[in-house]
């Protein structure tokens, strides 16, 4: 590609053009990947390092200007090495300590003794009593040893995703899968977050989620429908 036509894509990808954002990321693959193999060995697949040095390069994309004095590339790839590094130091997900772990664990064997007595799922404040804890330090320990959520997990019924109701169209798959929904996750107001764990971590139907937090059906939804609008404006 000529300067000048790369000048111009760059500048209208600056400028939020999703269509130039991907021909960016095309066009400069070949120097993503060339950050990515420094990496290799490291425990971490390829493809997805190099789905962190996309997000890294998307980032020197909205970053960059022209007045730095510097060539676009040269920019460029310590923010690719950048992501990449701070994903391997912090080991790729939340840190949690043990004894959040050995919390968890312990919830798990309460509601599981829970289930089988009551002959359905326990509510929060049933495990609380069970446990001794407080209902929010349950959803805490329980959401800190949670998996990193999927835009394409199924919830309840419906059969909706995260991906659908989230409308990622145009967004860079994979990216906002494996990093940024968590982290909006991670924003949301406490009960909008347990209701989110609830029906796309435990997949139970509204109906459930509401027996479980000790509300009615139509609450759930409206709460779901809050923590949506918030996610969507978080992963703008």
């Amino acid at each position: 590609m000529k300067a000048p036509e790369a000048d111009a894509l760059l500048e209208a990808a600056r400028g939020g053009d999703n269509d130039a954002c991907e021909r960016m990321m095309e066009e400069n693959a070949g120097l993503i990947w060339s950050v990515v193999r420094r990496y290799y060995g490291r425990g971490t697949d390829p493809e997805d390092l190099y789905q962190l040095g996309c997000l890294g390069f998307l980032k020197a994309v909205r970053g960059f200007d022209p007045t730095f004095g510097c060539q676009f590339s040269t920019y460029a790839v310590p923010k690719i090495a950048g992501e990449i590094r701070r994903y391997l130091r912090d080991d790729g997900a939340v840190k949690v300590s043990r004894g959040v772990k050995e919390r968890a664990a312990a919830i798990r064997q309460a509601r599981d003794r829970l289930s089988h007595a009551l002959g359905r799922e326990p509510t929060l404040s049933e495990l609380s009593v069970e446990t001794g804890l407080e209902p929010e330090d349950i959803a805490a320990a329980e959401e800190a040893n949670l998996p990193v959520a999927s835009l394409q997990m199924e919830a309840g019924e419906d059969g909706f995703t995260l991906e659908s109701m989230l409308g990622t169209e145009g967004m860079e798959e994979g990216v906002v899968e494996r990093l940024a929904l968590r982290g909006a996750i991670d924003a949301l107001p406490e009960r909008e977050r347990q209701v989110i764990f609830l029906r796309y971590y435990k997949n139970l139907t509204q109906d459930k989620t509401a027996k479980v937090l000790g509300v009615s059906q139509v609450q759930i939804s409206r709460i779901e429908r809050k923590a949506m609008d918030h996610l969507r404006k978080e992963l703008e």
